[in-house]
């Protein structure tokens, strides 16, 4: 098992998670934040800490593109272990839905 982020993280940042994450095992890009699947060592502690419940663990049903997702990203943006300051238009993203494919152009994460 491991934890991935989801949709919600997407123009939210909020970056909690980086925070609490004993391995460092999360990715930056301009929109949003990553989870490399093969560091996280599925302790969980990071689920809680997101204010936009973007965090969920893979066993969730209908997760698997976004393992991909993550997996595909965390090798390409650089790796976070500071939190940093949210973007200021965050709260107006938090809970929207078609983030994913108005900032990433794709409907199936998997396919980003």
């Amino acid at each position: 098992m491991t934890y991935v982020v989801t949709e919600n993280c997407i123009k939210c940042k909020y970056m909690d998670c980086v925070e609490v994450c004993p391995v460092d095992c999360f990715y930056m890009g301009e929109a949003t934040l990553v989870i490399n699947p093969d560091e996280c060592i599925d302790c969980g502690v990071c689920e809680p800490e997101c204010p936009a419940e973007a965090i969920k663990p893979d066993t969730e049903p209908g997760l698997e593109g976004w393992v991909a997702f993550n997996s595909k990203y965390a090798a390409l943006w650089p790796n976070v272990t500071e939190k940093g300051d949210p973007p200021p238009d965050a709260a107006d993203w938090d809970g929207r839905s078609g983030k994913l494919e108005a900032v990433f152009g794709a409907s199936d994460p998997g396919a980003a």
